[in-house]
């Protein structure tokens, strides 16, 4: 069996939290153990709203536009080319403050023991469920 490939375009996007957001590496979608990551699209002024993960460190590098990553309250401007890492337990919030769309690639390790326990939310959130990643018993 060869590596497993997802594409992105296979992978519905999830905007409980806002922009655009698609998990394509996961125990769900590839079988992985460690971890998940996938991509992330944000037009001109929309934010993620702010939440934390209790059991996972945050990945996120920069591939287009101009965000800004709210950590622990601090604002840290991010470009294309840029990575950023949010430690275990930290409270964040990411804004593409730039004039055009914004992209990004994330990726969090180690899992949540189980997948409802991934993610705190800090603020309102929109309809809709939390990304689908699968995994945890």
């Amino acid at each position: 069996m060869g590596a497993p490939k997802v594409a992105v375009a296979d992978v519905a996007a999830n905007t409980r939290r806002g922009g655009d957001i698609r998990v394509t590496l996961s125990p769900k979608t590839v079988g992985c153990t460690s971890g998940f990551g996938g991509v992330l699209t944000l037009a001109p002024g929309d934010r993620v709203t702010e939440h934390l993960h209790p059991h996972s460190e945050e990945f996120l590098h920069v591939v287009a536009g101009l965000l800004e990553m709210s950590v622990d309250g601090v604002p840290v401007r991010l470009e294309p080319g840029d990575s950023l890492l949010v430690p275990i337990g930290v409270r964040h919030r990411l804004v593409n403050v730039g004039a055009e769309e914004a992209r990004a690639v994330f990726h969090l390790s180690p899992l949540a023991p189980r997948p409802e326990l991934g993610h705190v939310d800090l603020e309102e959130t929109g309809p809709g469920a939390n990304p689908d990643v699968g995994g945890g018993s």
